[in-house]
């Protein structure tokens, strides 16, 4: 089916961010311009779902660059998971950051959500890529917009951490991700995603295959596979809005999302399964899933801590992709929307306490839950899920996880998943514990108290994370499309 609805995806943050700069001088119209896009964007992609659920895709080429390689969107199961996801949290998102940017009165806010929405643009972009070509374009313009996000402060910390953040994701894209295009269409002729894999067709060495492949995996460091994810805590410098569009909205999950695609339409579960990558990867994600969180449970930092989290958690998509049975490949896709509704929660908790408290430091934070009940409520319930607990999502896409590692017949990484659920316990249960039950400092101001338009994004996005696990049909059937 052909449509211009992709496109339009696309248009609207860009239109959005252009409005936002046009109304500079007009607050309230310049913030009213986000909350309404993100709106008309949801309703676009979520217009495009029946299509997609029913099997079929939506396409629009617009031209061609060389032969062989077009700008062209396709929309399919895979697709529609990451557009949902990221079309439906900018709605919480662009109102949680018009919240945040006024009661701190921060500066640059028109630059701020200028970015924020083109950033949107970008990750609606990769999401319907119908190729490597148009799919790494959108990856290196989120790179590029999400930049002035990260220096947002504009002080020595938010320049180092900025720095970080661009070394690493356009270090490795113009090094290791561009010579990976450049030998794909050098052996396949094509940069276009196939079912089973563009790869799987051709006749290439296995080496060669190899060190593609691993180019991918690392050139896509939005992924944070480890070692490629030291800019990921140094980008938590940047203003809490922000972390939560990096963590949950859109960067790292272009990032997994990208390397899902290279599984699923590039190399192909066969061909993947063939030349003994899967278990390789499996094993370099499992690392990074255990020494995030154990770095995790070192940091006092609120922020930092759910920085390493998502590090952890990221790793937890690719396994499933890697581990190749199917119900452990659909775990892993679903992981992509239960990850993204928790920790977005989370993100906007932190940044609620610091608005109402001042307060970064988990050491800081005892007795915070009496003064703050709705945010550290909501903490709790999004803690309940990175856990992997019943009824909230992270329990869903763990327990495909759980029988997909034991159904390929792989006990190493079922006993990853436990161990890792484990420190997930330890280092995010403490906080809500200390929060609820510990003894607040004397000296605690007693202004403290809930911000509405803080405190309702985090409250939906709480519920989103418990609805998700109750009625997880929606993205099941669209994992289940890509695994079919």
């Amino acid at each position: 089916m052909i449509s211009i609805r992709p496109l339009l995806a696309v248009a609207v943050p860009i239109l959005a961010a252009l409005a936002v700069l046009l109304l500079d001088k007009r607050e309230k119209l310049r913030d009213a311009v986000s909350p309404l896009a993100a709106i008309a964007m949801f309703a676009i992609v979520a217009s495009m779902a029946p299509t997609v659920l029913a099997g079929g895709t939506i396409d629009l080429r617009l031209f061609e660059i060389l032969p062989g390689i077009d700008f062209a969107f396709r929309v399919d199961a895979l697709g529609m998971v990451f557009a949902t996801v990221s079309s439906l949290l900018w709605v919480a998102a662009s109102i949680y950051s018009i919240g945040y940017m006024r009661h701190l009165n921060e500066h640059a806010q028109t630059r701020f959500f200028a970015c924020f929405a083109a950033s949107l643009a970008a990750a609606a972009g990769g999401a319907f890529a119908a190729n490597l070509f148009t799919l790494v374009i959108f990856y290196e313009a989120l790179s590029l917009v999400t930049y002035p996000l990260v220096y947002h402060h504009e002080d020595e910390e938010a320049w180092a951490g900025s720095r970080k953040y661009l070394v690493y994701l356009m270090g490795a894209s113009k090094s290791v991700l561009l010579a990976a295009l450049a030998l794909t269409y050098q052996i396949a002729g094509s940069l276009d995603f196939v079912a089973g894999g563009l790869l799987a067709r051709v006749d290439s060495s296995a080496s060669l295959l190899t060190v593609v492949y691993f180019c991918y995996l690392f050139g896509f460091a939005k992924a944070a596979v480890m070692p490629m994810h030291a800019w990921l805590p140094a980008a938590m410098v940047a203003p809490t809005p922000v972390s939560a569009l990096l963590h949950a909205v859109a960067v790292v999950k272009m990032g997994v999302f990208c390397v899902l695609r290279v599984v699923f339409h590039v190399f192909g579960v066969g061909l993947v399964g063939g030349l003994g990558l899967g278990i390789a990867t499996a094993y370099v994600v499992s690392f990074t899933i255990l020494m995030a969180s154990i770095y995790a449970l070192t940091r006092d930092d609120l922020k930092a801590r759910l920085a390493y989290s998502t590090v952890s958690q990221l790793s937890y998509i690719v396994l499933g992709a890697v581990l190749l049975s199917p119900v452990a490949m659909v775990g892993g896709i679903i992981h992509i929307a239960a990850h993204a509704f928790s920790k977005i929660t989370l993100f906007f908790c932190a940044g609620s306490i610091y608005c109402a408290s001042g307060k970064r430091n988990i050491s800081d934070m005892a007795g915070i839950g009496r003064r703050l009940p709705w945010t550290m409520g909501a903490f709790f319930v999004g803690s309940l899920s990175m856990i992997g607990v019943p009824p909230a999502a992270g329990f869903i896409s763990k327990w495909y996880l759980a029988l997909g590692s034991a159904q390929a017949g792989e006990t190493p990484f079922l006993i990853v998943l436990l161990v890792s659920s484990i420190l997930n316990a330890a280092y995010f249960l403490p906080v809500s514990y200390a929060a609820f039950f510990g003894t607040e400092a004397q000296e605690s101001p007693a202004t403290v108290r809930e911000i509405p338009m803080l405190t309702i994004p985090l409250v939906a996005t709480a519920i989103l994370s418990v609805a998700m696990g109750i009625f997880p049909d929606y993205f099941i059937a669209l994992a289940e499309r890509v695994v079919r």
